[in-house]
């Protein structure tokens, strides 16, 4: 994800070769395909948060995941990812039925079952049946997504759910928890080795002594696809426009009829799908690790704070300004270039300090 420090042929090696032209097109092809994957990740934490006002920390876990289990799918081992989604779904399921022995309110038992134990059930019927290694690529990708994205719902209802009503600062200890969670439980599912996935293509084009390989154009087609497939769910589908409400406003949409329960687990699946789909976009590219997707998923962070936690179109520029950023900086200053990244937030978050008002969370 990020550009090699490229050096001069200078007596002293710790001075930068300058830039011309060509090393510029270079670090721009770069930084946009780096900004991508942080604009997807930024809209992401966006929708998550308006509509469940939570900090999504454990977004970039999300990429690790659906990078490392594509890799394991394709050389022939059982993802850990799959009995943490038996584990999670068992878990979801015996909550939901306690719950309805409870309230007496059987109505939303099957659907919890079909979701929480037959959809896991029959992921893991494909995998042990059907030899991943020897599939189609799209087809591994297919089943690396089934894997990952049904985790999202599954931790909302088990870590967030039961504290919709906490503050932001009670969500956010939780979020950190459940990314420190998912952190260890990467490293004992794949181990500290990191895993690349091979290319989506091989091909290369030749721009004016550029070289722009397949999979950066692989890794732009498909974030630009995604941003309008949302575009196109949350102007148009009855489930992006209940989306949209409930970000607006919590109570206007509980009177509307919205359930926010269902509007907090649909955004949860997004943002665990677009992560997911990140990482398999970004491991053929970058070596991931199991804690890799974390540095990540703060970048689309910073991002999503330009957007100010709200505005779609703001946090997808600042991910932009956030991936050139980087990619520049790498080559005047890679040993800073995560300090620079970074101290972006600063300004930013002074700015909006001064320019708006208080508010007080919403009862």
């Amino acid at each position: 994800m990020s550009p090699p420090r490229m050096t001069g042929s200078s007596c002293d090696p710790r001075q930068p070769e300058a830039m011309d032209w060509q090393i510029a097109l270079l670090l721009a092809q770069d930084g946009l395909s780096n900004a991508a994957i942080y604009a997807l990740l930024a809209l992401a934490l966006v929708l998550v948060f308006t509509v469940t006002r939570v900090i999504f920390i454990p977004q970039g876990e999300f990429v690790a995941l659906g990078a490392l289990t594509l890799a394991g799918l394709q050389t022939g081992r059982t993802p850990g990812t799959l009995w943490l989604l038996l584990a999670a779904g068992l878990t979801v399921a015996l909550i939901d039925l306690v719950q309805a022995l409870k309230k007496g309110d059987y109505l939303s038992l099957p659907r919890s079952i079909g979701w929480n134990l037959i959809y896991p059930a029959l992921v893991a019927a494909a995998i042990f049946l059907f030899k991943p290694a020897q599939l189609a690529m799209p087809l591994q990708i297919a089943l690396a997504l089934a894997l990952v994205a049904p985790l999202g719902p599954m931790i909302y209802r088990l870590a967030f759910q039961p504290l919709a009503e906490a503050s932001v600062l009670v969500l956010l200890i939780v979020a950190v928890a459940v990314h420190l969670v998912l952190v260890g439980l990467g490293l004992i599912f794949f181990g500290a080795e990191g895993s690349r996935t091979p290319a989506f293509s091989e091909a290369s084009f030749d721009l004016g002594g550029i070289v722009i390989s397949g999979q950066t154009l692989w890794v732009l087609g498909v974030s630009i696809t995604l941003i309008a497939v949302l575009y196109l769910f949350f102007e148009r589908t009855l489930y992006g426009k209940a989306l949209r409400a409930t970000a607006i406003n919590h109570t206007g949409a509980r009177l509307m009829g919205i359930p926010t329960v269902m509007a907090g687990k649909l955004s949860f699946l997004l943002a665990a799908l677009i992560g997911a789909l990140s990482g398999i976009l970004i491991a053929p590219i970058t070596t991931i690790y199991y804690d890799t997707g974390f540095l990540i998923g703060l970048k689309g962070f910073v991002g999503a704070i330009v957007g100010g936690m709200a505005s779609y179109p703001v946090a997808a520029a600042g991910a932009l300004l956030v991936g050139l950023l980087e990619s520049y900086s790498s080559f005047w200053a890679s040993a800073f270039k995560e300090v620079i990244v970074f101290t972006l937030i600063i300004p930013v978050l002074v700015w909006r300090s001064l320019t708006t008002h208080h508010v007080e969370d919403e009862e």
